[in-house]
C-alpha cells in the first residue's frame, strides 16, 4: 500500500477529522484540476488516480468514537459534481460500522471503481461521506486516504 499526502481526504498529518454527525471529508480529490489542497498539502501538479489500476480508500480511526447510544457510522466513497457533495454517485462503501468497532488504530478498506472516466464528465471531486445513525457521536476522529 502506498500513501500519498496529496491523496488524503480526511485529517491532516497530525490530527484526524472529527466526526460527530453526518459530514463529508475535509478534502476532496479534484480529478480535473492541477491545483489541489489535500491533507494540508498543496500542489499545482496535475494528478492521475491511476484509472484502470486497483484503487482503495483506507480509513484509520485516530481517536476512539463515543456516543450516548448505539451509534453507527456508514462511510461511502463518492464522486461529486461540486465540493459540497450535493449531486453524487457512490463508487465504494465500507458498510455500516458499529460504534464499538471504531477504536483508535482500527483500519477499514474499501475498493473503489477503477473506471472513473466511464462515469463521464459530470463528476469531478472524489469525497468520503460519513453518515452517522442513532447518533450523534460525542467524540471520534478519522483519517481517510486514497491508496493503491
Amino acid at each position: 500500500m502506498i500513501n500519498d499526502a496529496l491523496a488524503r481526504l480526511s485529517g491532516t498529518q497530525s490530527a484526524g477529522q472529527a466526526i460527530t454527525s453526518t459530514a463529508i471529508s475535509d478534502y476532496a480529490f479534484d480529478t480535473r484540476s492541477p491545483t489541489n489542497v489535500s491533507g494540508g498539502t498543496t500542489t499545482s501538479q496535475m494528478r492521475d488516480l491511476g484509472e484502470g489500476d486497483d484503487l482503495f480508500v483506507t480509513l484509520t480511526v485516530g481517536t476512539t468514537f463515543t456516543a450516548g447510544g448505539a451509534a453507527t457510522l456508514t462511510p461511502t466513497v463518492e464522486l461529486s459534481d461540486d465540493l459540497s457533495g450535493t449531486n453524487t454517485v457512490v463508487i465504494g462503501t465500507f458498510g455500516t460500522i458499529a460504534k464499538a468497532s471504531l477504536t483508535a488504530g482500527t483500519n477499514f478498506v474499501a475498493r473503489i471503481n477503477p473506471r472513473l472516466g466511464a462515469l463521464g464528465t459530470t463528476y469531478r471531486y472524489l469525497i468520503v461521506r460519513y453518515t452517522v445513525a442513532t447518533g450523534p457521536m460525542t467524540a471520534g476522529t478519522i483519517f481517510a486516504d486514497i491508496v493503491t
